[in-house]
């Protein structure tokens, strides 16, 4: 398969997540608002032929804290806001459910790569350890945007940036004509 894909964690990546005592957490339908950059820098990957997927643990749910309406509330309002992104893919479970969608396993990215095996077209960008395991682990170039969180940096990505933009002009600077 010829296809260009990028995967995107969706809090810290795509939408601001909120952060208590330096540790990020999914808004609510309240609190959600996009990165800076995050239209223009989906536009553009869209404009160079990618697909895009957002991959996004959402354990929240399960653990009472999150309404699963409210996710999908939030997942229709990043479709309507952005509409080049072809698929939202959601991890309800919590860890310790062992189930192999839920980042750092690779299952969303596998069932969203589609037999794609060309590691230099296929990406994912994200703000924690779990996002860049999950994207090694699928055969990803892994791009970890740097949000200085107060945890440890994940180690072993291919590229550390700070904005989604950024990784987006990592991106394109690498495609092939």
């Amino acid at each position: 398969m010829n296809a260009k894909l990028v995967f995107l964690d969706r809090d810290g990546v795509v939408l601001r997540a909120v952060v208590r005592q330096g540790l990020p957490y999914a808004p609510s339908p309240s609190e959600v608002e996009l990165l800076p950059g995050v239209k223009e820098a989906v536009r553009r990957l869209r404009a160079a032929g990618y697909r895009m997927i957002v991959v996004t643990n959402q354990p929240d749910v399960k653990r009472g804290r999150l309404r699963r309406e409210d996710v999908d509330w939030i997942h229709a309002w990043i479709k309507e806001q952005l509409p080049e992104i072809d698929e939202v893919r959601a991890c309800f479970h919590d860890d310790d459910d062992h189930c192999n969608c839920r980042k750092p396993e690779p299952g969303m990215i596998l069932q969203g790569r589609a037999g794609l095996m060309n590691r230099s077209r296929c990406f994912m960008v994200g703000d924690r350890w779990r996002d860049m395991e999950a994207g090694r682990r699928a055969g990803c170039t892994t791009i970890f945007v740097d949000q200085g969180y107060s945890e440890p940096a994940p180690a072993g990505f291919d590229r550390k940036v700070c904005s989604l933009m950024e990784a987006c002009e990592w991106i394109l600077s690498r495609s092939d004509p």
